[in-house]
């Protein structure tokens, strides 16, 4: 097992915000976490990547408990996407990218085979990009170079944290399917926090759906559209269900017509 998390709590003050929170992950899966603002997802993510320290509970990769080396040098071998990319404004596309290797002690050489390598694998050509500014991206360009930032270092694992929501429909739909050939080709696993059921479905082997801080159901998505396991879950599933419908009925009726 790649990825074990297991009991893992937080409060912040006399508010609990994330209790007995445990899943594991194999290499190369993908597991959503999904719920309403609040629920803990982003707070159990950064607890993944040591941004937050757990109150309880323990997490280990690859074996080795995250307590067992500094928070710094954890948080070296693990990839993380956020929204809106978080590049630094005044380094360039190359040097945003070559962050991690440099802190890793790769020579010059092995970085800029590296980056270019990541440039051209998440679709910017590196002759093109590597030496612009991040105010001269797009928002699609942008969320382009936080990836292959995250991925640049070889992580066995990468965490989003809602990496999607500041696109556009089809830059977001460009962005998933790449997302998927990358983890294809890499092998790399990725937990994934998300608002949006739609993305999960896309993009997760299995979706874990949080309530104020606990794991309500966890399963694939399938499982999870046909038997939701509380009221809770029901109703999450309830609003992509009829955005589902209606744009069906909508494409059946413009064929009809």
């Amino acid at each position: 097992m790649l990825l074990e998390v297991s009991g893992l709590a937080k409060r912040f003050g006399d508010t609990p915000v994330v209790q007995d929170v445990s899943f594991a992950l194999q290499a190369g899966e993908t597991l959503a976490l999904i719920g309403p603002s609040g629920c803990g997802k982003t707070t159990t993510l950064k607890m993944v990547n040591r941004l937050i320290e757990p109150d309880a509970g323990s997490i280990r990769l690859g074996g080795q408990g995250a307590n067992e080396v500094p928070a710094a040098q954890w948080r070296r071998h693990i990839g993380y996407v956020i929204q809106s990319a978080g590049l630094f404004p005044h380094r360039s596309v190359f040097d945003n990218v070559a962050i991690t290797p440099r802190l890793l002690g790769w020579d010059a050489t092995r970085i800029s085979v590296s980056v270019a390598d990541l440039l051209d694998m998440v679709g910017l050509q590196p002759a093109q990009f590597a030496e612009r500014m991040p105010r001269q991206l797009s928002g699609g360009q942008k969320q382009r170079v936080g990836l292959a930032r995250a991925l640049v270092g070889e992580p066995r694992l990468v965490l989003m944290d809602e990496p999607f929501a500041a696109l556009d429909p089809v830059t977001k739909d460009v962005l998933i399917e790449d997302i998927r050939e990358l983890r294809s080709r890499l092998g790399f696993a990725i937990v994934l926090v998300t608002h949006d059921f739609a993305e999960a479905v896309r993009l997760a082997d299995r979706i874990a759906i949080l309530d104020a801080g606990r794991i309500i159901q966890m399963d694939t998505p399938e499982k999870l559209i046909a038997a939701p396991a509380t009221p809770e879950v029901a109703a999450l599933l309830a609003a992509p269900r009829r955005s589902a419908e209606l744009i069906s009925a909508l494409f059946k009726g413009a064929t009809h017509g």
